[in-house]
């Protein structure tokens, strides 16, 4: 860990997010794993993947 990442942590820790802020990132975590755990059981839709460019 950098001190960048130092600094960041205590601004949250100063000026914490809204409620409204917390909700949304806890959203998108949600979501990610909630993909994560689909792919791991299905695997990935053929329908997703990208061809090949030729060259």
């Amino acid at each position: 860990m950098n001190l960048f990442w130092l600094l960041r942590m205590r601004r949250w820790v100063q000026h914490p997010p809204s409620p409204k802020m917390l909700k949304l990132i806890g959203f998108i975590i949600v979501v990610s794993i909630a993909l994560y755990f689909y792919e791991q059981a299905f695997g990935w839709p053929e329908w997703l993947t990208v061809n090949k460019a030729r060259r």
